[in-house]
């Protein structure tokens, strides 16, 4: 054996072990909040409400706090981001100007979560007077996932292929016809699991909604936009560190952090079987 395929042995190897024992990182961390928190998973625990400072109960408006927050977020960054990517990569010229907003939008992206929470409060909570509410919570989330919405679309539509817009600006067709026909359709499956992806993100956020609108205790479903909720993340948080008794609520705490894990799988899931079954329809059409 040369020296050189030992080396790339060694390497590879080395590669394979990184990759193995991330794998394995990843599932002692999945398996030990199953072990603690499969078993306080029930019926009763996912639909009542929680009780005796949440030490009883279940974790039912915490459930529906998290699904209002990633549903407004998402109404809200769905389809400016995507709009923004469109325009950015199929109408803007390369230029400074173009490449300023790409840089911008990235270093967005980097930003703390607890510094889009601080700013939720002082716009939406204090300047604009929403108060702790599911609407200063929701725009707060949805400006956290923004840059994540511009960027996958960007890239979505970077994977489609230049042919296919000359042989339809070929045809005749407007860059608004080809965009809508021709590159969209090719770009969905990219684009909708981009979208599915920062969903999970959303919905295991803590610091946006600690400013903006989680409430400690709320055993009461939210009516309005103007509500304060629950949410699974912050409930987390709230019985890990500082419960009315945290002996008796740490079962409940692994049991929160089940779910809200076995949630993101399902919508990590959910999106990985969408964009196939999106990409066969697209190949069949």
């Amino acid at each position: 054996m040369t020296k050189k395929r030992l080396i790339q042995k060694i390497v590879f190897t080395t590669f394979g072990l990184i990759s193995l024992m991330v794998v394995g990182i990843l599932f002692a961390i999945l398996g030990f909040i199953a072990i603690r928190g499969l078993h306080v998973v029930n019926w009763e625990f996912l639909t009542s409400m929680p009780e005796d400072g949440m030490t009883k109960g279940g974790i039912f408006p915490a459930i529906v706090g998290t699904g209002c927050l990633v549903l407004g977020s998402m109404v809200f960054a769905f389809p400016i981001g995507v709009l923004s990517g469109i325009y950015t990569h199929e109408y803007l010229k390369d230029s400074w100007f173009k490449r300023f907003i790409r840089m911008m939008t990235n270093n967005l992206s980097g930003i703390p979560s607890i510094v889009f929470g601080l700013f939720g409060m002082a716009l939406f909570v204090n300047y604009l007077s929403f108060g702790d509410s599911i609407l200063a919570g929701s725009l707060t989330l949805g400006l956290l996932t923004l840059p994540v919405v511009i960027r996958t679309t960007e890239e979505a539509l970077k994977s489609v292929d230049d042919t296919l817009r000359m042989g339809s600006y070929a045809l005749g067709a407007t860059k608004l016809q080809t965009i809508r026909r021709v590159v969209l359709p090719v770009a969905y499956p990219n684009i909708i699991t981009g979208l599915i992806l920062s969903i999970g993100r959303v919905s295991g956020e803590t610091a946006p909604i600690l400013f903006t609108v989680a409430a400690y205790f709320l055993p009461k479903l939210p009516s309005s936009l103007s509500d304060q909720v629950m949410a699974l993340p912050y409930h987390l948080y709230v019985l890990a560190t500082s419960g009315t008794n945290m002996e008796q609520s740490r079962p409940m705490a692994y049991g929160t952090a089940f779910v809200l894990i076995a949630i993101v799988l399902i919508i990590n899931t959910a999106a990985s079987l969408l964009r196939k079954y999106i990409k066969k329809k697209v190949k069949m059409d």
